[in-house]
């Protein structure tokens, strides 16, 4: 087991995948998503809303990342993070494409984006995760990194 760089602790729990730039392989990323939210304490809220934004980033790792090259893979880690008074879950998604700068991605509340079909990805992602990271350079591969925490506990 390995220690995330980016949240202080040791996960319990560490599965990691690789597959080639396919969305059928959404389906395992889903379950995958479900298991490991489920096995570490969050409600149904938490885990519908863990699963979409992972499936997101995935969706972005092989449609723009890797640009639907199946020669290209995507890269997903599961992990439990955080400790025995509040459990969390850290996704991380790696593509192997030529990289992207997300402050670049245009405000999809702008009135000239409200009609687009795509680009709320990232808002959404941010909107219902507890932390966001992007690990972008401006030649290589990006990754984003999603944590979702179980709800605190309530205080008696």
């Amino acid at each position: 087991m390995t220690q995330s760089d980016d949240h202080a602790s040791v996960p319990a729990t560490l599965v990691r995948i690789d597959f080639c730039s396919d969305l059928d392989m959404l389906p395992l990323v889903d379950t995958l998503s479900q298991h490991i939210a489920q096995t570490n304490g969050l409600d149904g809220e938490s885990i519908h809303w863990l699963k979409m934004a992972t499936r997101e980033a995935v969706v972005n790792a092989i449609v723009h990342g890797n640009g639907n090259d199946c020669r290209k893979r995507v890269h997903v880690e599961f992990a439990s993070v955080g400790d025995s008074s509040r459990a969390a879950v850290s996704i991380r998604v790696r593509d192997e494409g030529s990289g992207f700068d997300p402050a670049s991605v245009s405000d999809p509340l702008a009135e000239p984006n409200l009609l687009r079909p795509c680009g709320r990805g990232l808002l959404l992602m941010r909107s219902v995760l507890d932390d966001v990271r992007f690990h972008c350079s401006p030649d290589g591969p990006t990754e984003v990194v999603l944590l979702k925490r179980a709800a605190a506990p309530a205080i008696t």
